[in-house]
């Protein structure tokens, strides 16, 4: 820490941040993941071990760049925050695993964007699968967590029906899209309209969407850096065809999840492929071998405690599919179908 500062909690309202005190004793632009998320945080590397995380912070460029870490009190790793985001990846690379650089791609953060919120850009979009979405939430004095957020929208939902909510996802564009977003409220992008012709969208959060209680960091969906029965409510959307050991990010979600009074929504396509996970570990889509047949049927099987792989097991009370679509352009839209389980125990 240069002279220049000092570092310490600023209380703001209601709400406390973990944030940087400069020589005039303004707190710096740049602040620290939300402090109710602090306790709840571990070491990612050290799972299956759960050590604690704690802050430190330092500045640089003479008090103008501000930065901080997160340190496991037992490996000692070291989690960078950098621009007020958390990124608790296991390894430095995690992100490049299973397919994720596409979602790094030049424009993926927008069409993302507008495929969560265009209903709030006066456009139809995706307003009748966020519906339902929503439908599937319980409301609860506990916590929620969105794993592969994207940017973000059944998280801000999650929000109004919680203590808090966290969103995590490996894209760093996209938590830093949907953090501007919680922030201002409000978020302005653009896509191809025609040709080099664009169309600009305006997004501003209603109030039914709560921001101040939801945080978003950058984290690993197989290794979730969160302490065990964390979470009475979580969902698992449109994420386990595209991670590289499906299994285990069932595993991990159920472990984070209570283990009484909780509530699971999942959802996929079950778009497998071999650029994501190979075919030895697809939950589904394959004619022999282990998961064998259905995705659908081999997840709600889990779910029931096959194998005694997730436990407690879980009571499926709904089952459905949504439609839902990514816009490319204004004459370019990629349908997708995800079937769903809301599940309980």
């Amino acid at each position: 820490m240069s002279a220049a500062g000092q570092a310490g909690w600023v209380d703001h309202g209601d709400k406390r941040r973990a944030c940087f005190k400069i020589s005039d004793g303004q707190p710096a632009t740049r602040y620290l993941v939300k402090s109710f998320l602090l306790p709840h945080l571990i070491c990612p590397a050290c799972l299956p071990k759960e050590y604690r995380l704690e802050p430190a912070i330092e500045s640089e460029a003479a008090g103008d760049i501000i930065s901080g870490e997160l340190i496991c009190v037992q490996c000692r790793r070291r989690y960078p925050l950098r621009d007020g985001v958390a990124h608790l990846l296991p390894v430095a690379d995690g992100g490049s695993a299973g397919g994720q650089l596409r979602y790094e791609e030049g424009g993926m953060v927008d069409r993302y964007l507008w495929s969560h919120y265009a209903d709030l850009c006066g456009v139809d979009g995706n307003g009748a699968a966020n519906a339902a979405w929503a439908d599937c939430l319980a409301g609860g004095d506990g916590a929620s967590l969105d794993a592969g957020c994207a940017v973000g929208r059944l998280t801000f939902a999650m929000a109004a029906r919680s203590s808090w909510a966290v969103g995590c996802d490996l894209s760093g564009n996209f938590i830093k899209a949907v953090r501007t977003l919680a922030r201002d409220r409000q978020l302005t992008f653009s896509l191809p309209l025609e040709g080099n012709l664009r169309e600009i969208f305006r997004i501003t959060l209603p109030t039914a969407l709560r921001s101040d209680n939801a945080e978003f960091i950058v984290a690993d969906a197989l290794r979730l850096p969160f302490r065990r029965e964390t979470f009475q409510q979580s969902a698992s959307l449109n994420l386990l065809d595209r991670v590289r050991y499906p299994l285990a990010h069932l595993f991990e979600m159920n472990r984070v999840a209570s283990c009484s009074g909780a509530a699971f929504l999942f959802a996929s396509p079950f778009s497998w492929a071999a650029s994501s996970a190979p075919e030895e570990l697809w939950l589904g889509g394959k004619a022999a071998g282990e998961f064998s047949g259905s995705g659908i049927d081999n997840v709600r099987s889990l779910l029931a405690g096959q194998g005694g792989i997730l436990t407690p097991p879980w009571q499926v009370s709904r089952a459905g599919t949504i439609p839902w679509q990514i816009r490319s352009h204004c004459r370019h839209h990629e349908l997708i179908t995800s079937e769903f389980l809301l599940a309980v125990r």
